[in-house]
């Protein structure tokens, strides 16, 4: 036990039974003159001011980065008393991967995909009914292939919809291996998280407010909104059910493993048919 510690139990014996110094120290077995001895250092209460409003603004400064601050700001310091006052203010960065997803990471090693059902990306996409009913589809593709294997539209999700739909799409074209999500309530849920461990799919999450950490979504929720949420609309969730489906894109540009614009690649195409009282009143305009 640190001097430090055992003065303050000192203290608190004798003021506790109402004892003196002596007989306190005798019982806790510390010496006296240790008790007594007064440091000489200069107080670190400016010091101790300092970090905190470094750390503040610099809200993932290590102890490292601060005594690099401190030093240029004319504190002669060694760093072991920055990284001691530090701890004791308990400033610590603390970047663990939450206990509860056992098949959860956090981004740290991403590589390309080399393979079909490596690597898929989901993400959801918001829009609304022609009677104004807010409506949300589920988006999953394959970052190799930019294949996609689903589009479900619903008016809402739910942990355990979100597994419904993935182990009827797993079981038809496979498992892959990771799934990059966001951290939304839908993805990061028991029911999901159980789903992924049974299955031996990990979960790989993005970084909040870091949409590029899944890019690949992005770009491809980006495409379906322009070619088919917004030049589209619908009268119920039944009808854009039935407009979606799958097939072949022969013309998009420079894939994963660098084919060129002419080159055959799995993708989704959604090709949806106007409803007939749109279609009505675009011929009147």
């Amino acid at each position: 036990m640190k001097p430090g510690r055992k003065h303050k139990l000192v203290d608190a014996v004798r003021s506790e039974w109402q004892v003196s110094i002596r007989r306190a120290c005798e019982a806790l077995e510390f010496d006296r003159s240790t008790y007594h001895y007064k440091s000489r250092r200069s107080g670190q209460a400016a010091l101790e001011q300092r970090i905190k409003e470094i750390c503040h603004v610099r809200v993932r400064y290590g102890y490292r980065r601060i005594h690099i601050v401190l030093r240029r700001e004319g504190w002669h310091h060694g760093q072991n008393k920055t990284r001691r006052v530090y701890r004791e203010l308990g400033l610590q960065l603390r970047n663990k991967t939450p206990k509860r997803r056992v098949k959860a990471k956090l981004r740290d090693d991403r590589r390309p995909a080399t393979r079909s059902n490596e690597t898929w990306a989901m993400d959801f996409v918001h829009d609304q009914l022609a009677t104004g009913r807010k409506l949300r589809v589920l988006t999953v593709i394959d970052i190799f292939s930019r294949f996609s294997p689903a589009l479900a539209p619903r008016f809402t999700f739910r942990g355990t919809d979100v597994v419904e739909i993935l182990e009827g799409v797993c079981n038809a074209v496979g498992f892959p291996a990771t799934i990059r999500v966001y951290q939304g309530c839908e993805l990061v849920s028991r029911d999901l998280d159980v789903w992924a461990y049974q299955r031996g799919v990990t979960l790989d999450f993005s970084r909040p407010g870091k949409p590029t950490d899944n890019a690949f979504i992005e770009a491809f929720n980006g495409r379906f909104r322009e070619e088919g949420l917004n030049a589209h609309w619908f009268l119920s969730l039944a009808e854009a059910q039935e407009k979606w489906r799958i097939g072949t894109d022969t013309t998009t540009k420079n894939g994963p493993t660098g084919q060129s614009a002419t080159s055959r690649r799995s993708c989704c195409i959604i090709t949806m048919t106007q409803p007939a009282c749109h279609r009505e009143k675009s011929a009147k305009l």
